[in-house]
């Protein structure tokens, strides 16, 4: 099966895949606003999206990538990222910067490949998210700024 990404006005941005990343539809509307979205097909379905955002110094941030739950764990993940990473490229970023929970399997993924932990962001999904956020039983306080030399 062919898998291909494609950029798409904001307005056709899967908004339940992009609250697969992020719970708050708040926080997915206002990166959505300030930001390019691409989405990942297989064949004619929607599979995945990604938000990037250029910012200064040469540096993209990647927002809200996403694939859905079925398709999890067979590579489109990493398929998605690949193309977040060119993409950000395209965009003349020579680094891209994500912040993502202290723990878990979105932070696996990264570190997996090769991201690396810049800075701690204290209290960051305390003070924006006015529900708590739960994995694995524990609850998500602090976020972590990963980045990735791409340049």
């Amino acid at each position: 099966m062919k898998f291909n990404v494609t950029e798409v006005a904001g307005e056709l941005a899967p908004i339940s895949l992009l609250l697969e990343a992020d719970p708050s539809r708040e926080q997915v509307d206002k990166f959505l606003n300030i930001s390019h979205c691409f989405i990942g097909k297989l064949e004619d379905e929607v599979i995945g999206v990604f938000l990037l955002k250029k910012i200064i110094n040469k540096e993209t941030e990647l927002f809200n990538i996403a694939i859905e739950p079925e398709y999890q764990k067979h590579g489109y993940g990493t398929l998605l990222l690949k193309e977040a990473i060119k993409k950000a490229r395209e965009l003349g970023a020579e680094r891209i910067v994500l912040g993502t929970g202290t723990f878990g399997h979105q932070l696996k993924f990264y570190q997996r490949h090769s991201f690396r932990v810049d800075s701690v962001e204290k209290n960051f999904f305390l003070d924006n998210y006015s529900d708590p956020i739960y994995e694995d039983g524990i609850q998500h306080k602090d976020m972590l700024r990963l980045s990735l030399a791409i340049g």
